[in-house]
């Protein structure tokens, strides 16, 4: 009996083992794992926070006993979205703001105002959302009605690319602002010599640097919120596009709190104190936020009429848009930013100034590079200029539902030869062979089930057009899924860390309760998120 023990002992030992090595299984499930063969498997295991095995049912079952056992019940399983282009604290500022998303009219807006008004009788009045594209009468409002409801009280309502602003007198007053002012990079609008109250882009921040700082519990409800929304639709990492460089402590230590879960990649904004920073510091990495590039704006939007166009509008003669800034600041920061060794990223709408981000990005790269560089949005591009994004490896940053957002008006913007040029994402995805996608968020629904649909159909949610615009530039459905996935990861420098579900990889997934690799095109918006981990832990469950 006595030579037993030993064995027994050794048994017991060896049961107790195999117990503990792994936190969770996944099983019975759909995995698109989304590694370099696209695999499809069954199940996954995860211990302190990563995936460490992928295969089927059996031999996972076999191999692995975990703590916690998730059975998917045959639903498919995804890595955790990515979004490449957001404005994360932005949106999060807009759900305590007037919400004028939808909006059918300038009426409709004032009696928004005037209602957010009567619950906070105090501060500036901030809104956002509004697009004069959806309404009867397509034009930018004026201020008088704002200005008779709030003589004193200072008004701003951005609209929905958040290259404009329509301000009451009583904010213009505080900014100091005068008909007939001029500011490079913006429009200060007039009508007969009398402000309007309409500011476009670089005009914009005459104003917002007078608004007063944030509180500290109104920025971080402003992070907890956005990523309470965002996880539920199952993002997992944000690029967030373009803040200070004293946003960075702030998410870290909400990240260290163990309250902001959600990944973040953060472009800093493109100003000298924050070039300063990051360039003393260097690269600031941890599992959970990535600070390595600059977001430069090169130009506005096309819905404001700030986009910088090669030929005038369609629809405003003698009118082609404007930069941001000189073309001497481009060439300087991307000079200073591939010196350094950092990624630059740029904000580029119009073929105008996509040329000459393009050109400038060629200057300073020199050919074939694994630098990264981006152009967010790249959304009209010159035929002959296309070959920039393939012979300089620049990689063109877009969102899918910008196209079926626009699609109404860009024609009458770009008239009905140029729009063949723009949201051209099949086109740019053969440059370089990869893309990663996102929604600009605020300015689009954050859902990025919506970016997959707009990706793969070229429609808007109700099925409009029945062919799809500019049908020959959708993405395939494998295209648009990695391009919310590993793709996205790539355009961070992740792509060895997050997604796809593989060995090593963070345990950021999601469960939803259709296959949007199979379903029918119609039904994709419908798709729904059943639940959303990031490190193995379930930060959404849709019960």
């Amino acid at each position: 009996m006595k030579k037993l023990w030993p064995a027994l002992l050794l048994l017991v030992a060896a049961c107790k083992q195999k117990e503990y090595n792994a936190d969770i299984l996944v099983k019975n499930a759909v995995v698109y794992t989304v590694d370099s063969k696209f695999s499809v498997a069954q199940a996954f295991v995860i211990k302190g926070g990563k995936i460490i095995s992928v295969g089927d049912d059996d031999t996972i079952e076999k191999k692995y006993l975990a703590h916690e056992v998730i059975d998917a019940q045959g639903k498919a399983v995804y890595p955790g979205f990515i979004d490449a282009h957001t404005h994360f604290y932005r949106y999060g500022l807009t759900l305590q703001e007037v919400n004028l998303k939808g909006s059918k009219s300038w009426d409709e807006i004032v009696d928004s105002v005037k209602s957010y008004a009567s619950r906070t009788p105090d501060g500036w009045i901030i809104g956002n959302g509004w697009d004069q594209n959806k309404w009867a009468v397509k034009q930018f409002p004026s201020k008088e009605k704002l200005d008779k409801l709030f003589p004193v009280r200072p008004v701003i309502l951005t609209r929905i690319d958040g290259h404009a602003i329509i301000a009451n007198q009583a904010a213009l007053n505080i900014a100091g602002i005068k008909p007939g002012q001029i500011i490079a990079g913006g429009q200060i609008e007039t009508v007969k010599g009398k402000l309007t109250g309409m500011l476009v882009d670089n005009a914009m921040g005459l104003i917002k640097r007078k608004i007063p700082e944030p509180t500290e519990q109104v920025v971080d409800n402003a992070f907890l919120g956005a990523q309470k929304n965002c996880f539920a639709v199952g993002l997992t990492t944000v690029d967030d596009c373009g803040l200070p460089y004293t946003m960075v402590n702030v998410i870290a230590e909400l990240q260290h709190k163990g309250s902001l879960k959600m990944r973040m990649y953060v472009m800093l904004e493109d100003k000298e104190e924050n070039y300063e920073y990051l360039f003393k510091r260097g690269i600031y990495k941890t599992p959970g936020l990535d600070v390595r590039s600059f977001k430069v704006y090169a130009d506005g939007a096309l819905g404001s009429r700030g986009a910088c166009l090669l030929k005038p509008y369609a629809d405003k003669k003698n009118w082609t848009g404007f930069l941001l800034s000189s073309k001497e600041h481009f060439a300087q920061v991307a000079k200073m930013i591939a010196d350094k060794g950092f990624q630059m990223c740029t904000h580029a709408i119009g073929d105008s100034a996509n040329r000459l981000i393009l050109k400038t990005y060629a200057t300073v790269l020199k050919g074939k590079n694994d630098r990264r560089w981006r152009i967010e949005h790249s959304q009209i591009v010159a035929p002959e200029d296309m070959k920039y994004f393939g012979d300089y490896n620049i990689i063109p940053s877009v969102q899918p539902t910008h196209a079926t957002s626009d699609m109404y008006w860009a024609a009458q913007r770009l008239g009905p030869q140029r729009v063949k040029n723009a949201y051209t994402y099949k086109t740019m995805l053969d440059q370089n062979g990869w893309m990663p996608l996102g929604t600009d968020f605020p300015v689009e629904n954050i859902n990025p089930l919506y970016t997959f649909y707009a990706a793969v159909e070229r429609k808007d949610l109700k099925g409009f057009p029945a062919g799809g615009f500019q049908p020959e530039n959708a993405l395939s459905r494998t295209e648009a899924l990695k391009g919310m996935t590993i793709w996205a990861a790539k355009a961070n420098f992740e792509e060895k860390e997050k997604g796809s579900i593989e060995a090593g990889k963070y345990a950021d997934f999601v469960i939803l309760d259709n296959d949007i690799m199979k379903v029918k095109g119609a039904a994709l918006p419908n798709v729904k998120v059943l639940k959303t981990y990031v490190n193995g832990e379930k930060v959404y469950d849709k019960k």
